[in-house]
């Protein structure tokens, strides 16, 4: 059982803390030819510091960790594009536990027998990667023991056992749905060792009240994807099936029953994992130089910073409005607040309709790639984007994310997925979430999952060469791409520069940056519910919907909030010293290029290959 850190978290594609992206062999052309300066050529290195002998013995280092990485993660392996497991599961027992510790401990092993400094730069990247996944394995197996307390472990794989063979055509569809009859006959072995490894004492309600709900989008994603295909299969093949779905039925109904009378009832863990097992796992995150104090500080001071840009457009938009609150140049904290408010109601007051939420989402989308185009920001990749409904076993931690295919999967659609405003949603709840999500924002969002965000920064890491950079692929630095993007569309003038648009933009980055000082706040400092909201609701503005949903992803997740501030704060910072460096021969797309053609490592090794600095 391996941990992954990534976007998607939320951003992800098979739990919430699943990796995304890329076994790197290069996804469809993209448009336009790319200059020099964007060409993922390697950077040199003296060939009198590089020990030919050591390159191979890393090379074939790296090919065996990958094989049996995803052979012991045949669920990730398919959503990887690597299809000779298709038919497999995740084996979480303690003997399958025990062999991915063996594994990971014996390539360790192997790695440490390697001098890295007499390998090239691109090769000392990737063996940096691969030793911290390597100790976060470990760690994750024998330290935080997510599998002893987080059922959301055992409903991710369960729903992405069947998602990943059905949600794109990289096979005929009979292939497919065998491959998933294979493991819906697997599945009920699943949920025993879920029920066999949980100890509800350490098990935290929210926990238990998520996985209850996303286990009930199981049987509905199998009878959504698979029971369809049943009449292009052959009479024997339909006979198995029937029988793997009625074994299954029975199976998840049992299942069910002891998600809602036994372990609800009896969850009594504490969502804080506590400041050691936090600084640990943020270390493994972020492979960042920045420790918890210091992203606290920056953020903090980001955060004032940005409350001062607020104010500043919030004078400009309610100058002569009638009833408008206090301007004053100098404002006090009070006068600061009310102001901003009432410009973003300005704001709110333009919002899709309850169900035009989807629909608005394309319309940015298409706005949003013809602007990057148009003004030229970044090569723009040709492999198709669609907007879905977030799939119900994903549904319950984070509003949307980016679901990129696995590069062997060729031309094969991104989905950019929303979730649905639920049913039972007040009146009131559901305005208080649209007003969040207003006209504006849905824009915002849409930069951020699709363009130029994480779509198009998924496709272009995926070239990189390097298995290991696409199967490893930093969380931080896409979460810290996706970010930047929405300050350079801002920049360039997107929605002609429409101060309400600033504004939100600035709303949303104040979101980014909460989200780092909220994740400590839960898991270490011990903030309760009243706090969280209150500063997320008072100081970043959020709307009451938003905050109770933040308030619950912080309390599912951690360490993987302060992925987004940390990774935009090295991208600016990357920038900055690329301008500095380069002069009046910085040209942004080729930059920008040059930033995505290394195969979304963390940021500090994009900025040590662009500036030639040490790789540490």
């Amino acid at each position: 059982m391996a941990i992954s850190f990534n976007r998607h978290s939320p951003h992800m594609r098979i739990a919430p803390l699943a990796l995304a992206a890329a076994l790197a062999l290069g996804l469809a052309a993209c448009e336009g030819s790319r200059t020099p300066a964007a060409a993922a050529q390697p950077e040199k290195t003296p060939t009198a510091m590089v020990d030919a002998a050591l390159e191979a013995k890393f090379a074939d280092l790296g090919k065996r960790w990958l094989d049996g990485w995803l052979q012991n993660n045949p669920v990730n392996a398919t959503q990887q594009g690597d299809h000779r497991f298709d038919s497999e599961i995740d084996d979480l027992s303690e003997a399958g536990r025990k062999r991915g510790v063996e594994f990971s401990r014996k390539m360790l092993a192997e790695l440490d027998a390697i001098d890295a400094s007499k390998l090239s730069r691109e090769n000392q990247i990737d063996a940096a990667i691969l030793r911290n996944q390597l100790e976060a394995d470990l760690w994750s197996v024998e330290t935080l023991q997510a599998w002893a307390w987080d059922p959301q472990v055992y409903t991710g794989l369960a729903g992405g056992a069947v998602y990943t063979l059905m949600a794109r055509e990289f096979a005929p569809v009979e292939q497919r749905t065998r491959s998933a009859i294979a493991r819906i006959e697997k599945l009920p072995t699943l949920f025993a060792q879920m029920r066999a490894n949980l100890d509800p004492a350490r098990v935290p309600k929210v926990h238990a009240e998520t996985a209850a709900a996303q286990h009930r989008g199981v049987m509905d994603e199998v009878e959504r994807s698979v029971l369809p295909n049943a009449g292009k299969l052959s009479p024997e093949d339909r006979k198995r099936l029937t029988a793997a779905v009625a074994a299954l039925k029975k199976a998840a109904d049992e299942h069910q029953v002891w998600l809602d009378d036994t372990l609800v009832p009896n969850a009594k863990g504490d969502f804080r994992i506590g400041q050691q097992l936090y600084d640990e796992k943020l270390k493994f995150a972020l492979m960042s130089s920045l420790s918890r104090a210091e992203i606290k500080q920056r953020a903090e001071a980001e955060l004032a910073r940005v409350r001062g840009e607020m104010y500043a457009i919030a004078q400009r938009v309610l100058k002569d409005k009638p009833n408008a609150p206090a301007l004053p140049a100098s404002p006090n904290d009070a006068e600061q607040q009310a102001a901003i408010e009432a410009a973003l109601e300005l704001a709110y007051a333009e919002k899709p309709a309850r169900d035009a939420v989807v629909d608005s989402a394309k319309k940015a989308l298409e706005q949003a790639t013809a602007f990057t185009r148009e003004k030229d920001l970044v090569t723009v990749p040709k492999d198709p984007v669609e907007i879905i409904l977030m799939p119900e076993f994903q549904r319950g931690v984070a509003v949307a994310y980016c679901d990129s295919p696995g590069p062997l999967d060729k031309g094969l659609k991104t989905y950019y997925a929303i979730s649905p405003i639920p049913d039972d949603w007040t009146p009131e709840q559901t305005d208080s979430f649209l007003r969040e999500y207003n006209t504006r924002m849905i824009h915002l969002l849409s930069i951020h999952e699709a363009m130029p965000g994480h779509y198009l920064e998924g496709a272009h890491s995926a070239r990189h060469p390097s298995v290991l950079r696409g199967v490893l692929r930093s969380g931080m630095f896409a979460e810290g791409w996706a970010v930047y993007t929405e300050s350079l569309m801002m920049d360039q003038g997107y929605l002609d520069n429409d101060p309400l648009f600033h504004l939100v933009r600035h709303k949303f980055y104040l979101r980014t940056i909460g989200n780092a000082i909220l994740d400590q706040g839960v898991h270490v400092d011990g903030w309760t519910e009243q706090q969280a909201k209150d500063f997320m609701m008072k100081r970043t503005f959020q709307q009451e919907r938003e905050a109770a949903g933040k308030w619950k992803r912080a309390r599912l997740t951690s360490a993987q909030l302060p992925t987004y501030f940390v990774g935009v704060q090295e991208h600016f910072d990357l920038r900055k010293a690329a301008e500095a460096k380069q002069g009046p021969a910085f040209a942004l797309k080729a930059y920008h290029d040059k930033v995505l053609s290394y195969g979304a490592p963390p940021v500090r090794f994009v900025r040590a290959m662009m500036l030639d600095e040490p790789i540490r």
